[in-house]
């Protein structure tokens, strides 16, 4: 089924899309049946029921067990698909393929700074190739601001203090449009951009075109470096903080017992409040850099961890005292 040629619709360009009208279209039709049904039987009864003299009392109606339950189940089944169906939906689209291509997104009054992980930077526009999955990492320099792909029935809040993450799989080329889909001040409106998809070696011949830029992973490295966070967080362990080696994804023994996965969120507040989680083992030397490092270059950093962090060179990801220690 498609849904492009429905004028109310946006274009239907990704591998969820037609799955997510299809729910929306079935939501709509049982609530619509419903509401249609209860105003024709309400409508009946009024008429068949009515008074037809000041002295007439209506019987007594003692109720049908059978009516009751089928008119209770039904609804309930209906109920438990809707759920089940929609459940279903929400985890793949909140759990990204692992062989996605990332991509990360800043959002600021009233852009959004694109960088693909070669180095190529974009504003207000993002191109990506069809056929694979794309996981886009959001982030905020300011405000909540919410990205949305309508064509690939996609969307995600940006929120200040953490990274959130959505994907998708376009499979259509095109351009879409890009909007920002929650209030985020006197521009909101303005705030839109394009979504270029490509065919892969339309895209490929595009990245190189734009290519000279550091990736995200090097500039993570430099600024790794810059920070002297390599004098602490040495491959081995022997160093003043924790080794960064491997870490990104691993669980993470804390000081107070605790254990947490080393996830984007937890790398990010590891570097910009260093003593929020500190790693059972290692004293709490690292000083924090809230305010100090702006999103891109958080970014950045968390992509070198993750990317390099196999034990080349200065380790590679943060785990409770990250770049800086």
């Amino acid at each position: 089924m498609s849904t492009t040629g429905i004028p109310f619709f946006p274009p239907n360009a990704s591998s969820v899309a037609t799955e997510m009208d299809l729910l929306y279209l079935f939501l709509t039709g049982v609530s619509a049946f419903f509401v249609i049904l209860v105003a024709a039987v309400v409508v009946y009864f009024t008429v068949k029921y009515r008074r037809r003299h000041p002295d007439q009392v209506g019987a007594d109606i003692h109720g049908s067990l059978a009516l009751e339950l089928i008119w209770s189940i039904i609804p309930l089944v209906l109920a438990m698909i809707m759920f089940g169906w929609g459940a279903s939906l929400f985890y793949r689209l909140s759990r990204p393929p692992a062989d996605s291509m990332d991509i990360y997104v800043v959002g600021k009054q009233w852009m959004w700074k694109v960088q693909h992980p070669e180095g190529v930077r974009e504003i207000n526009e993002l191109h990506v190739p069809i056929g694979r999955p794309v996981r886009i990492t959001l982030g905020s320099e300011d405000v909540i601001h919410d990205y949305a792909i309508p064509a690939f029935r996609v969307k995600m809040d940006v929120v200040p203090g953490k990274l959130t993450t959505m994907w998708f799989t376009a499979t259509v080329p095109g351009t879409y449009h890009i909007y920002c889909d929650q209030y985020c001040g006197t521009r909101h409106s303005g705030m839109v951009g394009e979504v270029t998809a490509m065919e892969p070696q339309d895209y490929v011949a595009w990245l190189a075109g734009g290519r000279g830029a550091a990736s995200s992973a090097q500039s993570g490295e430099q600024l790794f470096r810059d920070l002297t966070c390599n004098t602490c967080h040495l491959p081995d362990g022997s160093g003043r903080g924790p080794s960064l080696v491997n870490v990104a994804g691993s669980t993470v023994k804390l000081a107070d017992g605790r254990t947490i996965v080393a996830d984007d969120n937890y790398l990010r507040e590891s570097i910009v409040n260093s003593q929020a989680k500190i790693v059972a083992g290692y004293p709490p030397l690292m000083p924090v850099y809230q305010g100090m490092i702006g999103e891109e270059n958080l970014m950045q950093l968390i992509a070198y961890i993750k990317e390099k962090g196999g034990g080349s060179g200065d380790g590679g990801a943060v785990t409770g005292e990250p770049p800086g220690g």
